[in-house]
């Protein structure tokens, strides 16, 4: 299998991840292959980018919390911004790791060729310093005001996020480094950056005593992030970048002009037909409704019965949902079979499963009042269901 050169890595996928039970490295870096197979199309299939050197090895660390498993994926890519997102994004749909139910988010997509480009920019003045002859006095000037402005970048909070002056009441927050670095070129030297899409708690406490405007980039993401930065923070403004540009990727007079284009959030939200609800208290959780249904008693011939139609559905992937005189009432596929119960109007009494019976679907079967459960394995046995493994 090809291995990616750490010279040639542009970017690096953050995510962490929790599953419901005992996970270890293998079941995890599995179900990013499994599981994102086919989902992006045979370009962009994870097991034939990391045989080509365009993915390198998957990092995983993980810990074990009581009967949960948490931990940090870390994804190398030689891939560009948009493919390298794509591939982020597939990742966040996978919801199995090994036997247990997990999630995974991604926290941020770092560019790893910032420190590059640092030496190359501070190689490059000496270099030029060096060059013996005639050189062009104003390139020099410039380069020189540049790195004076962007000296002062400097980091705020536990989260260490690069921002420059911070003293005044207004302060601007970017996304990212790149950003606020190009805001100091700018002549804007009261930027902040999240260091990726969400939102700091260091942002959320300066929000309470600084006017916030907050500057996006001009894309889907940006309005993802507006979204996500208001609903948590006290935002004064928003500032857009134009369609499909960066805010790093602007000029001097384009970080200044849409900067004086500023709009509240309400008018920012009501642009896209939509209106800006304030945080609201949530509604208190409404107790489950117990469901009453007539006990059952299994005696040697039903249990014989349910025997032969367990082996009977072993290998078909798919559940049998009985009532309580043991007639079947139905077929659905398993990996359905959580979704399937809350809709359905006739309620089994007993379900026979193909396939391991994670705690989402006995926490379904419990508000239908399932009595018996029939399966291999099961990922839990704290319910009040009775578990038979025939």
């Amino acid at each position: 299998m090809a291995k990616i050169s750490p010279v040639s890595i542009k970017y690096m996928i953050h995510a962490s991840f929790m599953a419901e039970g005992a996970l270890e490295k293998p079941d995890v870096i599995g179900a990013i292959f499994g599981q994102t197979e086919g989902l992006l199309g045979a370009e962009l299939e994870m097991r034939e980018l990391q045989k080509e050197g365009k993915i390198g090895r998957i990092e995983v660390s993980l810990q074990r919390r009581d009967r949960k498993t948490e931990g940090i994926i870390k994804i190398p890519t030689a891939l560009d911004q948009s493919e390298t997102t794509l591939i982020a994004a597939a990742v966040e749909t996978i919801e199995r790791m090994g036997p247990s139910d997990s999630q995974i988010e991604v926290e941020r997509i770092e560019d790893v060729r910032g420190s590059k480009k640092d030496y190359i920019v501070e190689r490059a003045k000496k270099l030029m310093q060096e060059i013996k002859g005639s050189t062009d006095s104003r390139e020099i000037s410039n380069e020189i005001k540049d790195s004076a402005k962007t000296a002062g970048i400097s980091e705020h909070g536990k989260a260490k996020l690069p921002c420059g002056d911070l003293s005044g009441r207004e302060i601007v927050v970017v996304e990212g480094r790149a950003d606020v670095l190009n805001l100091m070129r700018s002549g804007v030297n009261n930027g902040i950056a999240m260091n990726g899409t969400k939102l700091p708690d260091e942002i959320k406490e300066l929000s309470k005593t600084k006017d916030i405007t907050l500057f996006i980039d001009g894309d889907r993401g940006g309005k993802l992030i507006a979204q996500n930065v208001v609903d948590n923070a006290n935002v004064k403004y928003i500032a857009v970048a134009p369609d499909g540009k960066e805010v790093e990727e602007l000029t001097g007079k384009e970080v200044l002009m849409y900067l004086r284009k500023k709009v509240s959030v309400n008018e920012y939200f009501s642009r896209g037909r939509r209106t800006f609800r304030p945080r609201e208290t949530p509604r208190p959780v409404e107790e489950k409704k117990e469901v009453k249904t007539e006990s059952i008693e299994l005696d040697d011939e039903k249990k014989e019965k349910l025997k032969e139609l367990s082996k009977e559905n072993e290998g078909s992937g798919k559940a049998i949902l009985l009532d309580n005189q043991l007639n079947e009432m139905k077929r659905i596929s398993a990996k359905g079979l959580n979704s399937a119960l809350r809709r359905a109007q006739e309620k089994p009494s007993i379900i026979i499963i193909d396939g391991t019976v994670t705690s989402a679907i006995m926490n379904a079967a419990e508000e239908v009042g399932c009595q018996v459960i029939v399966a291999k394995n099961f990922a839990t046995t704290d319910t009040k269901i009775k578990l038979l493994s025939l």
